[in-house]
């Protein structure tokens, strides 16, 4: 079973037509029930981490999350609300708690003169051989919007070059994560998604 952990965001729709257009059957659940009894799941996130931390501890699923012993995929903010905590929606002098499942805290890019938010198609840089990007040529373009991003770390599976480099993909334990949106990256993110769902 395919499960899009329902977070109350905007994306769920798109996220679940791609992997329906992969031919897989998925289901939209906040239920912890159905969460622990997944194959795979999704968390996906739109807008900024502090809203969506207070979206997941209203539903009461930072627990939930936290329990998963499955292969989960965070995507864009999702990925950012896999990490330990975030500048965004506090400013520069403060974090806000995020899940605490990968290593790094989400800081605000320095992209100066580049223009900010980093919005549109960019290269990512995937380590040897890691199973999430099989099959995906080299020098493939993802699909990106965002202001924030995790720093490099060795959690980091594939790096973007925005200003200055940061984690475009992430993996602890059975928690990846990626920063772009495979389900508006055309083949390479249907290629990404087939990998995560076959890993």
């Amino acid at each position: 079973m395919i499960v899009i952990i329902d977070t109350g965001c905007a994306n769920l729709s798109s996220v679940r037509f791609a992997i329906e257009r992969l031919g897989y059957e998925v289901t939209v659940s906040k239920d912890p029930d159905i969460l622990q009894q997944a194959d795979k799941l999704f968390l996906p996130g739109v807008g900024t981490a502090k809203e969506a931390m207070a979206n997941l501890i209203e539903r009461n699923l930072v627990d939930e999350i936290k329990k998963l012993t499955q292969p989960v995929l965070g995507i864009c903010l999702g990925m950012q609300m896999l990490a330990q905590g975030s500048e965004e929606g506090f400013g520069d002098q403060s974090m806000i708690d995020t899940l605490g499942l990968v290593d790094g805290f989400v800081e605000k890019m320095d992209v100066a003169p580049l223009r900010s938010p980093h919005m549109g198609w960019n290269q990512i840089t995937p380590k040897l051989d890691e199973p999430l990007f099989k099959d995906i040529p080299a020098g493939s373009y993802f699909y990106f919007v965002h202001s924030y991003a995790l720093p490099v770390n060795e959690n980091t599976i594939a790096s973007c070059e925005y200003g200055s480099p940061f984690t475009a993909a992430v993996n602890k334990d059975n928690f990846y994560g990626v920063q772009f949106h495979p389900e508006r990256s055309g083949k390479a993110g249907a290629q990404l998604i087939k990998n995560f769902l076959e890993l």
